[in-house]
């Protein structure tokens, strides 16, 4: 980050160019540097009016109020409207992006504004008579972050690398880095949340040691766990693991749940509206309780309370989705709870005491929480804006991809390349082949999870590979590749090798996973495991079967005239008997009757290649073959 200078009378920091870390937040959002000075991460603190006399605050609220005469007001002003004009003012946005209403459908009670509701596309908000899509909202809490590091910085702010859940998949990711263009922005990296805690825990107090730790990263609406081993500067992930739809906002409405029902206000014409002031009392609450026994306020003429011990009860089973993942994740990283070195805890929702209780009991260790987990995801972002700079030459960031990545081959088969937790970046390819004759297309289709079979597996994008020139069944080789690039955003490539004809698209799915989806796919593949082999083992049986009906079929219509009358019709039997099999379902039928097939036209067609070698040689001497 060159040319920096410290203005001595403001205390603020000068420079031509910054290359900022973000952490766009579900709750808050700020914006972090390395200082010219300390070399250490700093996060970049705006004097606010709305804080008590001389207090500073790094953190902007996460929330967007659009008013009647079109202005826009995003953080701590935007804030205040939230009682007063809830249906105008958008918070929790980053929870919509890449999702469509059949998504967030069931999740939508503590929504004050309106979600438009057609369920087969991208989620959109409205306000008034204009829509706005999670990438509109979140531009514009970009640009207010923008503008106040412009306002510290005293210069132009024009590159960042922004922060994401490490569950963000493709469509989420590249939704987060046009948010950016949007605002501004030219976004050199895409990085997850957790990788980034653990270079803000790491960088300059750790990094020459070598430890195994657990990042457990519970923000304001999304949970991540990564498991990462840091060696001599090298910070390479294990394994993560995590729910999308899961953080603070949904212990604050565990609380909300119970006060509306306690208030007898459930079902009430007027419970949404109630939803919305009892939330912000929640959020309240959550924060006394983290240091004090009981909570009371005066709410519409009515007295609210709740003890501590009743606000973990209600969120209890909430935090046991996280301890879940954490447990997932130990078993792809191939550890136990005694490899784990440290665990450190990121996102402010872990300031509740029973959070931090839960994890240390999970992983048998107190827990680290020395770093400010509000703060720590942005540092991590300034850390690798400095390694992008050049500035940080000797750490090494490796991280993974959470779900595997394949293509649909015959039969409806799941073909990974990327399986699971590979390092990203990475690149694999394979070489596939035509089923048909003068096949001149072949549809590539890419789908995400760990199912056998792709109908069990979400579907990313499909596009077809056109051109390939005529040729026999099997001759065509085409090399399909998936490259996920820093920011984890795949892009696919197929290219027919003869002919040199290519095509690529970079995947970007109509929609999201849900947390439902995430859950469902890691689980269905452990309880489904046994079934997915035999439904693959079958397929692949069928698959090979049709393909020898097919080539023993176009061989004998070559060869008619030259098979006897009893090798037909022991052919024609075996062919019936073996087309009747596929439709058993038995593995082992199908597979016997390929056999049988293959010992009746094997001789016959050994006999005439003999007789097509013989031919060939015919008056020719050694040294002319």
């Amino acid at each position: 980050m060159a040319k920096i200078a410290i203005n001595i009378a403001t205390g603020s920091l000068q420079q031509e160019e910054m290359i900022v870390g973000i952490d766009l937040g579900t709750t808050n959002s700020l914006v972090a540097i390395i200082h010219p000075e300390s070399r250490k991460p700093v996060a970049l603190q705006e004097h606010n009016s709305s804080l008590p006399a001389g207090q500073a605050g790094s953190l902007v609220p996460s929330v967007v109020h659009f008013s009647d005469n079109g202005s826009v007001l995003v953080g701590e002003e935007a804030k205040k409207f939230l009682v007063d004009d809830p249906a105008r003012t958008i918070f929790s946005a980053k929870r919509l992006m890449g999702k469509t209403y059949n998504d967030v459908k069931n999740n939508t009670t503590s929504l004050a504004y309106k979600i438009i509701d057609d369920e087969n596309r991208l989620v959109k908000v409205q306000v008034g008579d204009q829509f706005y899509s999670p990438v509109d909202l979140s531009s514009l809490i970009l640009k207010e972050l923008k503008k106040q590091a412009e306002h510290i910085l005293k210069t132009p702010v024009s590159k960042a690398v922004i922060t994401v859940p490490a569950y963000f998949n493709d469509a989420q990711r590249q939704a987060t880095r046009d948010a950016g263009k949007l605002a501004g922005l030219d976004v050199l990296r895409i990085i997850n949340e957790p990788t980034a805690a653990s270079l803000a825990y790491g960088f300059g107090l750790h990094k020459d040691e070598n430890k195994t730790i657990a990042v457990y990263d519970l923000g304001g609406g999304t949970f991540d766990i990564s498991i990462l081993h840091i060696s001599n500067g090298i910070f390479e992930v294990l394994s993560t693991n995590g729910d999308t739809y899961l953080g603070g906002d949904d212990l604050d409405n565990a609380l909300v749940d119970h006060w509306i029902e306690v208030l007898g206000l459930t079902g009430s014409a007027q419970e949404k509206t109630h939803r919305q002031m009892l939330r912000l009392k929640a959020e309240e609450a959550k924060k006394q309780l983290s240091t004090q026994d009981a909570y009371e306020s005066a709410y519409e003429g009515m007295q609210l309370s709740v003890t501590r011990s009743v606000f973990e009860s209600r969120i209890g089973p909430i935090l046991e989705r996280t301890i879940t993942s954490c447990s997932q994740a130990l078993k792809d990283a191939g550890l136990a709870k005694a490899d784990i070195q440290e665990v450190v805890m990121v996102g402010g929702s872990t300031r509740v005491p029973l959070v931090k209780k839960r994890v240390s009991e999970f992983f048998g260790k107190p827990v680290n929480d020395t770093v400010n987990p509000d703060e720590v995801v942005a540092l991590g972002a300034a850390i690798q804006a400095d390694i992008l700079a050049g500035n940080t030459k000797d750490v090494l960031l490796l991280d993974v991809t959470p779900l595997s990545l394949g293509l649909e081959t015959m039969g409806g088969l799941m073909d990974v390349l990327l399986p699971r937790n590979s390092k990203i970046p990475t690149k694999a390819a394979r070489q596939y082949t035509t089923y048909k004759d003068g096949q001149s297309g072949m549809k590539i289709a890419v789908y995400q999870g760990e199912r056998d079979m792709v109908k069990d597996n979400r579907r990313l994008a499909e596009f077809n590979l056109t051109g390939i020139p005529a040729m026999p069944a099997g001759l065509p080789k085409v090399e399909v590749s998936f490259l996920i690039n820093a920011d984890g955003i795949l892009v696919v490539k197929a290219k027919e090798l003869r002919s040199g004809i290519e095509q690529s698209i970079e995947v970007k799915p109509q929609y999201g996973l849900t947390d439902e989806d995430v859950e469902k796919m890691l689980l269905d593949s452990m309880t489904h495991a046994k079934e997915d082999m035999e439904v693959r083992a079958l397929t692949e049986a069928k698959t090979e079967a049709e393909q020898l009906l097919q080539t023993t079929e176009k061989f004998i219509q070559k060869n008619f005239k030259s098979l006897t009358p009893q090798e037909l019709q022991e052919t024609s039997l075996a062919m019936q008997a073996l087309q009747l099999s596929l439709d058993m379902n038995d593995k082992n039928l199908v597979q016997a009757k390929t056999e049988e097939l293959n010992q009746v036209s094997r001789p016959y067609a050994e006999r005439l290649m003999d007789e097509a070698i013989q031919q060939t040689m015919k008056g020719n001497k050694i040294d002319q073959l």
